[in-house]
């Protein structure tokens, strides 16, 4: 069964209409394999993480939550953003920095906005919703949450995202959704969006009751506890229910594998 995504290619300056496939793409009207193409992020607005947003993340820091500096548990989202220059694609390679030894993958499901978004009510909120990617929120190890971990999750090529974007009509329960994690095609880790504290709708309007999400603009759902770790040589795929498969290898600063022609 083929559905319809929306992709960006190296070779072409904007969104393409495709259809996925089990094992195959086609496009304007061909069939091709996923490698033949050099993949770009499918969405080029701003990156907004979510901490604290699965059940079991936040139960492990239930103790943290009552010391200083906040004394109890967070009652608004905890959101820090993933800047351009982390923004990297299906297939890519993702260079591990010099002195680091591993990398955490925290695998999860990005919310794609389809206009602006303010002060959006919960009942409302699908109705600002373009579609799902996924996205593979990479940060070097760390147990600071009390400060901005931007030399952790800031580095380049440090946001894996795509490989295209699925529209909202074909995912039926966005809060249902298993996302599994492979390290050299390993299964290491397993997830779902079903154990969300703040639902979509609800992350959403809690969000925009703040700020304002504009389109093209991609809110990560949450990040896993306890996340796997990847090192240099490793391939990671992340899949998750009716999206796809995100899949890069990571290699060490300065190390670049080169590839042969594609679209």
């Amino acid at each position: 069964m083929l559905y319809p995504a929306k992709a960006r290619f190296s070779s072409t300056s904007g969104l393409e209409n495709i259809l996925i496939g089990h094992s195959h793409i086609e496009w304007k009207g061909e069939k091709f394999t996923e490698d033949a193409f050099s993949w770009q992020s499918p969405v080029l607005g701003t990156v907004y993480g979510c901490l604290f947003n699965f059940q079991d993340q936040v139960e492990t820091l239930a103790n943290q939550f009552t010391q200083s500096p906040y004394q109890k548990p967070p009652m608004r989202p905890v959101l820090y953003i993933k800047p351009r220059n982390t923004m990297n694609a299906h297939l890519k390679e993702v260079a591990i920095p010099t002195g680091e030894n591993m990398v955490e993958i925290n695998a999860t499901l990005g919310v794609v906005i389809g206009k602006t978004a303010t002060n959006v009510k919960e009942a409302d909120a699908f109705d600002y919703i373009e579609g799902y990617t996924i996205v593979s929120d990479v940060s070097l190890p760390h147990d600071n949450f009390y400060r901005p971990a931007i030399k952790q999750k800031a580095r380049d090529g440090f946001c894996p995202i795509g490989p295209w974007v699925v529209s909202k009509k074909h995912v039926s329960n966005p809060d249902n959704l298993t996302i599994w994690t492979f390290k050299n095609d390993e299964l290491i880790h397993i997830n779902s969006t079903k154990d969300l504290i703040r639902s979509i709708p609800q992350l959403i309007q809690d969000v925009t009751e703040f700020m304002t999400l504009s389109k093209g603009d991609v809110l990560l759902v949450g990040v896993p506890n306890n996340p796997p770790t990847a090192s240099a040589g490793d391939t990671i795929r992340i899949e998750i229910d009716r999206i796809g498969s995100l899949e890069n290898r990571f290699v060490y600063e300065n190390v670049h594998i080169a590839g042969g022609d594609k679209v």
